[in-house]
């Protein structure tokens, strides 16, 4: 199994004609995903990648028309959440949207929508969702994964990509890699990723890749004490980060408290997380987990 996507899911992509929405929809649909339609304001009725993908004017007409339960949004960043909040009305499940820099007051606005419509949002500012070998939403390589039993929830994209290598190294493979975003407002966080991969048969181990700022992986770590009963690798990034100074995401701002890298990594070892000092550790220690079920 996996969790949020499989080979079932029916995609749409906002802002397919786009440079980007182009080449990365060709990409997804070259790893396996089921993408039925695009949507592009005042393009509706042609089509791209070959002739194959319709185009549509809104999402409420491509949902319409295709039954699509997913949708991945690539558009600037001041449209990002004018699309979200379109995908929300149109009934759209699950919403990824990889748009970087979306304006925070934006994100706020749109959040109200989703919590009142139920509907997911995984970023934005992410790198996306592979359920390995079904589904690849958005900008993760394919290639560097390989069909497994641990499930891999990130923050930072490019370290997503390096749990995965590190877990390849000792022949362990995923069933999902989500990157959730590291923005000062996303629409699912890590407790919730935990969440699911912990309901998912087929989901053996977990690792988990915060970084400083905020509070989102001690209310992760605090949750799986009492509710998880699979393996957890867990590692934190910006460790030498001073207080104050914001590293990488625009969401990893240290205050000083329990939201330092030192305070995280000692929070998820009170709550039972193998915690790795360094990422190269992360397939090593998560093997080691395993073996001692």
């Amino acid at each position: 199994m996996s969790i949020l996507v499989n080979k079932n899911s029916k995609v749409i992509v906002q802002g397919i004609t786009g440079g980007e929405g182009a080449f990365h929809s060709q990409q997804m649909i070259d790893y396996g995903s089921n993408i039925v339609a695009g949507v592009t304001p005042g393009k509706g009725g042609s089509f791209i990648l070959e002739q194959n993908i319709p185009v549509f004017n809104s999402v409420e007409e491509a949902q319409s028309n295709t039954n699509a339960n997913v949708s991945i949004i690539f558009v600037p960043p001041a449209f990002a959440s004018e699309a979200i909040i379109e995908a929300s009305e149109a009934n759209i499940e699950l919403i990824v949207c990889i748009t970087e820099g979306v304006p925070i007051n934006d994100m706020a606005i749109a959040m109200k929508v989703l919590e009142k419509n139920k509907t997911r949002l995984i970023g934005p500012n992410c790198p996306g969702i592979i359920s390995v070998d079904e589904c690849k939403l958005g900008i993760m390589p394919g290639f560097i994964c390989k069909k497994g039993t641990i499930g891999v929830v990130s923050k930072s994209g490019t370290l997503t990509y390096e749990a995965i290598g590190q877990l390849a190294s000792v022949g362990l493979g995923q069933t999902t890699a989500v990157g959730i975003g590291g923005d000062p407002i996303i629409g699912t966080t890590m407790k919730e990723i935990l969440e699911l991969f912990e309901k998912d048969q087929e989901t053996e181990g977990v690792v988990m890749i915060g970084e400083i700022g905020g509070q989102m992986e001690n209310e992760a770590a605090l949750w799986a004490k009492k509710n998880m009963t699979k393996p957890l690798v867990g590692f934190i990034a910006g460790q030498t980060a001073p207080p104050g100074r914001r590293m990488g995401h625009a969401g990893a701002i240290v205050s000083g408290g329990d939201d330092t890298a030192e305070a995280k990594m000692q929070i998820m070892k009170e709550s039972g997380i193998e915690v790795c000092e360094s990422v190269a550790d992360i397939g090593e220690k998560m093997k080691k987990s395993l073996e001692t079920i």
